[in-house]
């Protein structure tokens, strides 16, 4: 009963909210969009709708599309160039999770001197103090499953010393995020499915973190609900209104306990992977390490009571003991056809896993002093080799 409140964004929630943009107070007079380099974003008309939205308004735009599903420090560097040679006053991060992570960094550096890493904490990163504030940030996510619309964290891939840290401050959250679930209708169900888990395990790892409070509960408890109730729907027909409505504010909600609360170790862990492996998604990740992770936090006695209010959360209205969460996660990532994902199929090799759980305290290690309890680089390997296939 003793914590600290703070989420200072606008959030136009709801089917349609696109369409309120120009309306809002949009904080400059010209726009840097940051989109990936897939084609999604165009070919779905969504940037034209944001470009029609700002034309709206009255307020110049232009466009920077290098993002990769796992952003990377060179894009980063190059997005900030860009927006210094046009004269962008503000940042929008249009699509999913990478592409608003990538803005929120690219607004960084667009006002300061120097490397991204010097600013950033753990591993080879400098952790220096950002002297001038970032440039304003608009987020509007196309995917549910980061809720960084909503918080104020970014996630930045090293490509030259594989390390993927997360970097935030109070002046990243975005100053206005669109959640228009409308948006969401034509994402793939393997990637609602990924995305769906993201969001999912944001919730479950920061409602057992030691700094859970109680504001933070109530947001974990009520996503971690929404995604049992539909997300099997939402990957089964990507048209069903509805249920992209629950996961969205699900993941809406899960980057508000990203704000309140935080991830702890299953997180580190799975950027140690995919800072190697680039093509590995994160969600996908997270889903292969989850069941053996939170296996070994019941087994090493981590809060029972909260794993029984988890497992009724997601739908197991009849659990009386920890590993009720564990068979009611199995159990959905059956139902979302992603429970024999392989870590072989992204080139991790089992003689390697050490290598990873070293990685993950090395370049995220802050994390695990968050856990429910504590968890030695033995048990990352055992976490690790459980999951393998």
């Amino acid at each position: 009963m003793n914590f600290n409140y703070y989420i200072p964004t606008r959030l136009l929630f709801g089917k349609g909210k696109l369409n309120e943009l120009h309306q809002q107070s949009l904080p400059g007079e010209k726009a840097l969009i940051v989109i990936s380099s897939g084609k999604s974003t165009r070919e779905n008309g969504y940037l034209a709708r944001v470009e029609e939205q700002l034309d709206l308004a009255g307020i110049k735009h232009c466009v920077f599309d290098k993002i990769l599903p796992n952003p990377i420090k060179k894009h980063v560097m190059e997005g900030a160039s860009f927006a210094r040679d046009n004269q962008c006053d503000f940042v929008i991060g249009l699509g999913g999770g990478s592409s608003i992570d990538a803005a929120k960094a690219i607004a960084v550096m667009a006002t300061n001197e120097g490397d991204y890493w010097d600013y950033v904490s753990g591993g080879t990163a400098k952790g220096k103090t950002v002297p001038n504030q970032p440039l304003p940030i608009i987020a509007v996510t196309t995917t549910a499953g980061t809720g960084t619309e909503i918080d104020p964290w970014t996630v930045t891939t090293h490509e030259e010393n594989s390390e993927k840290i997360g970097f935030g401050y109070d002046a990243l959250f975005p100053v206005i995020a669109v959640v228009d679930p409308d948006l969401m209708l034509t994402v793939p169900p393997t990637l609602t499915a990924y995305q769906g888990f993201d969001a999912l395990f944001h919730s479950t790892e920061g409602y057992i973190a030691k700094v859970a409070n109680p504001i933070s509960e109530l947001y974990s408890l009520k996503a971690i609900e929404l995604i049992g109730k539909s997300l099997v729907k939402a990957v089964a027909d990507g048209r069903n209104e509805n249920a992209r409505a629950d996961v969205a504010l699900a993941n809406t909600l899960s980057g508000m306990v990203e704000s309140t609360s935080c991830c702890i170790s299953e997180h580190s862990l799975e950027h140690a992977l995919s800072a190697y492996h680039h093509q590995l998604p994160h969600g996908a990740g997270l889903i292969m390490i989850s069941l053996a992770y939170y296996k070994k936090l019941i087994d090493k006695g981590a809060c029972p009571d909260r794993f029984i209010a988890m497992a009724k959360a997601l739908g197991k209205s009849e659990a009386t003991a920890p590993m009720d969460f564990v068979a009611a996660l199995a159990k959905l990532q059956e139902d979302c056809h992603v429970a024999n994902l392989k870590m072989s199929d992204y080139s991790i090799e089992k003689d390697n896993l050490r290598k990873y759980a070293v990685n993950a305290r090395r370049t995220m290690g802050g994390l695990f002093d968050l856990d429910p309890v504590n968890l030695t680089e033995e048990d990352c390997i055992d976490i690790l080799t459980e999951s393998y296939r």
